[in-house]
């Protein structure tokens, strides 16, 4: 058993290190990259960001928007900044999303369109919208409906009480009043 345990942790970190890796990789490159582009080999660090944005990295898709959009080592093109852009938007960068709702509301390379704006300045919260389907959500949102019930009723209680004990007492000023009237018109 022992022996199984053992072969089953090196294949673990064997993945583990594998998935590592390649993130490690990327970094490294990526951060390569930037470092090229300051030092002016722009051309260099464009290469290495399409190598990794068209292997899936959002960061490298961004990074080739940005230099872009504000003509940073590159002829200013606002439709390959919203072409990349939209490939970092895709992959879940919010920034990116962000940032495409931008050029759609200040009409930057494509037509002013506020709807559009709208639609990507809040897409990250649509696409979490599946959480509504999703079953363990659900139960979860069940459960703190109930907790906030609870809650709820406890403080209508504790809050009732209190307001139970201010009426009392004064019903009993009062009636100690109306005594003393009584007593002192005797």
């Amino acid at each position: 058993m022992k022996v199984l345990m053992r072969m089953l942790a090196v294949v673990m970190a064997y993945w583990a290190g594998s998935a590592i890796a390649a993130d490690t990789q990327a970094d490294i490159d990526l951060r390569k990259a930037a470092q090229l582009h300051r030092q002016g080999s722009t051309a260099t660090a464009i290469n290495l960001w399409k190598h990794w944005a068209q292997s899936g990295n959002a960061d490298a898709a961004y990074n080739l928007a940005v230099i872009h959009q504000h003509a940073d080592g590159v002829a200013y093109s606002a439709g390959e900044a919203l072409r990349w852009y939209r490939i970092a938007a895709e992959r879940g960068d919010k920034v990116s999303q962000f940032q495409i709702g931008l050029m759609y509301q200040n009409g930057e390379g494509v037509a002013a369109d506020p709807a559009k704006a709208h639609e990507w300045f809040t897409k990250h919260r649509q696409e979490h919208a599946h959480h509504h389907h999703n079953a363990q959500y659900m139960k979860w949102q069940q459960e703190a409906a109930v907790l906030i019930e609870e809650r709820d009723r406890r403080e209508a209680a504790l809050a009732g009480r209190r307001d139970g004990e201010r009426v009392l007492a004064d019903l009993r000023r009062r009636l100690e009043s109306s005594e003393m009237l009584r007593v002192a018109a005797r």
